[in-house]
């Protein structure tokens, strides 16, 4: 079993306005959860690893985690409420955002919480905020500690500068993460806000060197590079007409695991063993399903049926 750690919360649209106020429209994500449905779409199975608030809010954020066939068993629920991420538009159609998510549900988890993770789960997600932000961050990291000697560790550190606006922060983190984790994903526009004008051929290097396994880079329409001792492998982007690009770095993910687990290189040494082509054809598996998620709205993550 796949266990995805980190944060499910709201983003809150402004729709429009009303006679007494502003009309929301509520939609369930964050990062960690939609790699969790990812995978658990493409026919994977897993486990959510987070807090979720005790609340009605929560409450349908934990029917969504069982809707999508993701294992609740390790789920914190806590009495604190569930963060909220308010996007509205002014006059020209420019978001604008406001995070409401201080001493929220998905912060609080401790490692007490841990003990919930089944002893068989052998490939562990971590990403975006919850890996910043305390008293989370501690016991993730804590977890991945314990698991990084004996299973599969997937970073990606999907920057949420709205959360956490200091860049150093993030950049401790993701070289604290890197000698730690056999899959380092990351995209073009993290790594030029944490290492402005660092080639990508430089930054993949020093993360081979400092122990990180396969290092891939997504560049959004441009494709994506991987980086592993083998050497590099480049992918082109697959063809769609892209209605958004929510959810896609997402999907990425997901179906990168997805890959490795069906063709049996979900651990260490199954990673560090792959060859130029075997790299090739799984960067090609993530982006034609991350094209689908592009060519629909929201964070839509295709279904295993589709990508043939």
């Amino acid at each position: 079993m796949f266990i995805v750690c980190g944060e499910a919360l709201y983003d809150v649209f402004a729709e429009h306005d009303t006679a007494t106020g502003i009309a929301f429209d509520g939609r369930i994500g964050g990062s960690p959860y939609n790699v969790a449905m990812g995978l658990a779409r493409l026919g994977q199975p897993v486990g959510f690893l987070g807090g979720i608030g005790s609340g009605f809010a929560g409450q349908r954020l934990l029917r969504s985690l069982a809707d999508e066939g993701i294992d609740t068993t390790c789920v914190a629920r806590i009495d604190a409420p569930t963060t909220l991420s308010l996007v509205g538009l002014d006059a020209s159609g420019v978001p604008s955002y406001a995070f409401y998510g201080h001493g929220a549900a998905d912060r609080l988890l401790r490692p007490e919480h841990l003990a919930a993770v089944p002893a068989s789960a052998r490939a562990f997600h971590f990403g975006s905020y919850a890996m910043v932000v305390q008293p989370v961050a501690a016991t993730q990291r804590a977890l991945v500690e314990r698991e990084c000697r004996r299973s599969l560790i997937s970073y990606d550190p999907n920057l949420r500068l709205n959360v956490e606006p200091d860049v150093s922060v993030w950049r401790e983190t993701l070289d604290w993460m890197t000698p730690r984790s056999h899959l380092l994903k990351l995209s073009d526009e993290d790594l030029d806000l944490l290492y402005p004008g660092m080639a990508a051929e430089a930054y993949a290097a020093g993360a081979l060197a400092a122990g990180a396994t396969l290092v891939v880079l997504t560049l959004g329409g441009e494709g994506a590079l991987a980086f592993h001792r083998a050497g590099q492998v480049e992918v082109d982007p697959v063809a769609v007409k892209v209605v958004d690009s929510v959810g896609a770095g997402d999907t990425f993910q997901a179906a990168l695991l997805t890959w490795l687990a069906e063709h049996g290189r979900l651990s260490a040494a199954g990673v560090a063993g792959l060859d130029l082509p075997a790299i090739s054809a799984a960067l090609a598996f993530a982006a034609k399903a991350a094209a689908i998620t592009c060519g629909r709205r929201g964070a839509d993550l295709p279904r295993r049926a589709e990508l043939v």
